[in-house]
C-alpha cells in the first residue's frame, strides 16, 4: 500500500478481482452454499409470488400493498445482485469478477440498501396513518403521494451510490487483486487501491449513518405512536394479534439494521477485535435474510395475501385438473 498517491484516472485497473468468499472458513463452503441457495431460492419465490398476487388483484391497491409490491422487487435485486456469484465462489471455486462487474455489483448492493431502508420508513408512515389516523387515510397517502415518496426514496439512493461508486472507479489499483470477501464490499475493494481509501470510506461512513440513523428514529417514533394506540383499545386478543404483527415486523427490521450497521462499523473500529469471518458473515447476513423472511412476515402474513394466493393456487389446480379431464 502506498497512502501517499492521490487518485489518478491514467493508472490501469485491474481486469478482475478474486473474490475469496469466507476468509477462514473455506472449508464449510459447500454447506454454506446448500443454505445460501435455500434462502435464495425462497426469496425469489416469496417476493415473485408477492408480486404477482398484488400486481393481479385490481382489490389490492392501497398504498401498503403497492409499497409491499415496490419492496419485493427490491429484495429481489437486492439478492440477485450477490447470491449467484457467492454461490459460484461457494459451489464450484468461481472466484473471478472483472473489475467493471464488481463496480456494478458494488453500485447495485448500495443502491438496493438505501432504496430498501427509505420502504421500510415509508410503509411505517402508512401504518401510523392508518391505525393512528384512519379518517384522514386516503386524504393523506394519495397515489400521487405515495408514487412521490417512492420516487424520492429512489433519487435519494442515486445521490448517495452514485459519487461512492464514482471515488472506487477512479481510485488506482496497482497491488493485489484478492478481496477478502464474498462480494465486492466497498471497503474490501477500496483497501486494495494503491491511493488513500479513507475518503470514499469515510463518505460510505457519513452518509450511511445519516440516511439508516434517521430512517432507523422516525421508524422508531412511528411504531411507537402504533403501540400507543394499540394499547388504547379495549379488546386484548386485538392487541395480542397487533403485538405479533408488528413485534415479527421490528425483528425483520433488526435483521436487516443490525448485522448492516455492525458491518460498517466493525470494518472501522473493530477490524482487529472481530474475527475478518465474522465481519464477512455480518456483511452477508443484512443482504439474505431480510429477503428471505420480507415476503414471509409482510406479506404471507396478511390475511387478504394469504386468500388471494390461496384463490389462485386453487384456480390453477382447478383449471389444470378441468384441462387434464
Amino acid at each position: 500500500m502506498m497512502p501517499g498517491l492521490p487518485y489518478n484516472t491514467t493508472m490501469e485497473t485491474p481486469a478482475t478481482f478474486f473474490l475469496v468468499g469466507i476468509p477462514g472458513l473455506q472449508s464449510s463452503h459447500l454447506w454454506l452454499a446448500i443454505s445460501l441457495s435455500v434462502k435464495y431460492t425462497t426469496a425469489l419465490l416469496g417476493n415473485t409470488i408477492i408480486m404477482a398476487v398484488i400486481c393481479m388483484d385490481y382489490t389490492l391497491q392501497e398504498p401498503m400493498y403497492r409499497f409491499l409490491c415496490v419492496l419485493a422487487a427490491v429484495d429481489i435485486v437486492m439478492a440477485s445482485s450477490v447470491v449467484p456469484k457467492m454461490l459460484s465462489i461457494f459451489s464450484s471455486g468461481d472466484s473471478f469478477i472483472s473489475f467493471s462487474a464488481c463496480l456494478t455489483q458494488m453500485y447495485f448492493v448500495h443502491a438496493a440498501t438505501a432504496v430498501e431502508t427509505g420502504l421500510l420508513l415509508a410503509m411505517a408512515f402508512d401504518r401510523y396513518v392508518a391505525i393512528c389516523k384512519p379518517l384522514c387515510y386516503k386524504r393523506i397517502l394519495t397515489p400521487q403521494v405515495m408514487l412521490g415518496m417512492i420516487v424520492a426514496i429512489i433519487i435519494r439512493a442515486v445521490i448517495f451510490v452514485t459519487p461512492l461508486s464514482w471515488m472506487v472507479s477512479h481510485l488506482p489499483f496497482c497491488g493485489s487483486t484478492v478481496v477478502l470477501h464474498s462480494y465486492c464490499e466497498h471497503i474490501a475493494v477500496a483497501k486494495l487501491a494503491c491511493a488513500d481509501p479513507m475518503p470514499s470510506s469515510l463518505y460510505s461512513l457519513i452518509v450511511s449513518s445519516i440516511i439508516v440513523g434517521s430512517d432507523v428514529v422516525f421508524i422508531a417514533v412511528s411504531y411507537n405512536l402504533i403501540l400507543q394506540a394499540v394499547f388504547g383499545l379495549s379488546s386484548k386478543n386485538t392487541q395480542l394479534k397487533a403485538l405479533s404483527t408488528y413485534g415479527s415486523h421490528m425483528g425483520v427490521m433488526a435483521l436487516f439494521y443490525l448485522p448492516g450497521m455492525a458491518s460498517i462499523y466493525v470494518a472501522w473500529l473493530g477490524k482487529d477485535i472481530v474475527p475478518l469471518h465474522t465481519q464477512v458473515l455480518l456483511a452477508d447476513l443484512y443482504l439474505v435474510i431480510p429477503p428471505t423472511l420480507n415476503p414471509i412476515i409482510y406479506g404471507l402474513r396478511t390475511k387478504q395475501i394469504q386468500e388471494r394466493i390461496w384463490s389462485m393456487l386453487l384456480y390453477c389446480l382447478f383449471y389444470h385438473s378441468n384441462v387434464g379431464s
